[in-house]
């Protein structure tokens, strides 16, 4: 039997009983204050792991995201070749139209038919490099194209039954010393009109030329029919002579016979030289004596002009250029004078008709252009000229614009879009300009960043 020996007492409450601070607080602690307790170098081995892992999860996050918008993005369609043809030289430039791919090559052109992507007829006559073509289908399976070779000569050609047929040299001159240098060839769209930029030794211009198409296309059905009955001719000699091979030999060589002297026979009608157009010449004191001398130059004050016909004295002229080089003569000095010149290069278009080209009593079409928009390097006009001039106007002489649309910067580049209604002027202070031609006036203007200078400009 246990007995008590002392009686029951409540212990005297001591230290080591009592709980810690640490111990009662807890859940209130921060989990990363516990490694502060560690010891050096841990703790700092430790504080470099975690920013080393933060920085990994910021840019695993920042990739994620990337991910996720590229996604929602629309992504092009990745297209690859399914056929090609081999050239047996060099390619420098192609075109297509219709069902024909052209090549200029290092030694003249090239047919190849996209049916089969078989060569099916070249040109070398003149041994010449091609470095630009530009080709336009005028229907009946004729083609027109306008090639450029490396001594600047503008080549005219007709591509008819898988050959071709040189219809003119546009800038050749019999004295070379005359000879001027094609840069630039434009074709309209269905083969109306084409259009060539010409450099001389000090001088350049655009000739704007219409193209016969009528009188080629009635030309060669002819030449179709006349080699349609050569083969139906042949065709029944042929049957009339199969008794023996030497007969069938002679049939085959005379087969291609009639064709080709059907088609080196034919002579086209050249192009009609329509316009000559030249760079505006650099503005000059007036000659007028008064008003009314400048308002007699003027035919139509319903349109803005080049600003030949002004009122500013040459001595007026003179004062103000002083007075702007002594005002700014430490940033003329530093960026250099550059003294006005007469361009030499310009950008132009074939316009469709539109309310600013066409009069209401102007009868036209609608897919055939009316006119042409030209802006010259360094200028700050968009020039509008009518291809239907009054009779009295001359080819050669200086053709005053139908329309001038200023801007307030030089024209850096500009584009039509395929419709024609649209035209997008980019300027040289990185602004460019959406107008609607139907309309004449602008729709938007957007500025590119600073110090950039845009080179090309595209209707997609």
């Amino acid at each position: 039997v246990n007995t008590r020996k002392h009686p029951l007492e409540i212990p005297p409450p001591s230290e080591k009983d009592w709980q810690k601070e640490d111990e009662e607080d807890f859940f209130l602690l921060d989990p990363d204050r516990k490694r502060d307790v560690l010891p050096q170098p841990f703790r700092m081995i430790n504080k470099l792991v975690m920013q080393v892992f933060e920085s990994a999860m910021e840019i695993i996050e920042r990739r994620e995201m990337l991910r996720e918008a590229q996604k929602l993005k629309v992504q092009p369609k990745k297209c690859f070749p399914t056929a090609e043809f081999q050239v047996t030289e060099r390619a420098n430039c192609l075109a297509v139209s219709g069902k024909y791919i052209f090549v200029g090559l290092s030694m003249g052109l090239s047919a190849f038919n996209t049916c089969d992507f078989k060569d099916v007829c070249a040109w070398d006559a003149a041994k010449t490099e091609i470095c630009a073509i530009h080709a336009s289908d005028l229907g009946s399976e004729c083609h027109v194209l306008l090639a450029v070779d490396e001594m600047g000569l503008a080549w005219l050609f007709c591509f008819h039954r898988e050959s071709f047929l040189l219809i003119k040299t546009l800038n050749e001159v019999v004295d070379i010393s005359q000879r001027s240098t094609c840069v630039e060839v434009v074709l309209s769209q269905g083969g109306d009109y084409a259009g060539i930029l010409l450099q001389g030794n000090t001088k350049a211009w655009l000739e704007i030329y219409q193209l016969p198409k009528d009188s080629w296309l009635t030309e060669m059905e002819k030449i179709t029919e006349a080699a349609e009955a050569a083969e139906a001719a042949e065709e029944l000699a042929c049957g009339d002579r199969r008794s023996s091979c030497s007969s069938e030999v002679g049939t085959f060589l005379l087969q291609e016979l009639p064709v080709s002297a059907v088609q080196a026979d034919v002579e086209l009608d050249p192009p009609v030289l329509l316009l000559t157009v030249r760079p505006p010449k650099p503005i000059t004191g007036t000659s007028f004596k008064g008003p009314l001398d400048a308002l007699k130059e003027v035919d139509d004050g319903s349109m803005l002009g080049l600003g030949y016909n002004h009122l500013i004295k040459d001595s007026q002229w003179e004062l103000q250029e002083a007075i702007f080089r002594s005002a700014y003569q430490e940033y003329l000095e530093a960026e250099g004078v550059i003294k006005e010149e007469i361009p030499r290069y310009a950008s132009f278009h074939f316009l469709l008709p539109s309310r600013i080209l066409v009069g209401p009593e102007m009868e036209v079409q609608p897919d055939i252009p009316v006119g042409i928009g030209v802006h010259w390097d360094g200028n700050h006009n968009f020039c509008l000229y009518l291809l239907n001039r009054p009779p009295k106007e001359k080819a050669d002489s200086d053709l005053k614009p139908d329309v001038v649309w200023p801007c307030a910067a030089p024209i850096a580049c500009s584009a039509v879009s395929s419709c024609s209604r649209y035209l997008a002027l980019a300027g040289e202070d990185a602004t460019i300009t959406i107008w609607d031609k139907h309309l004449g006036y602008p729709l938007s203007v957007t500025a590119i960043l600073e110090e950039r200078f845009i080179r090309s400009i595209h209707f997609l």
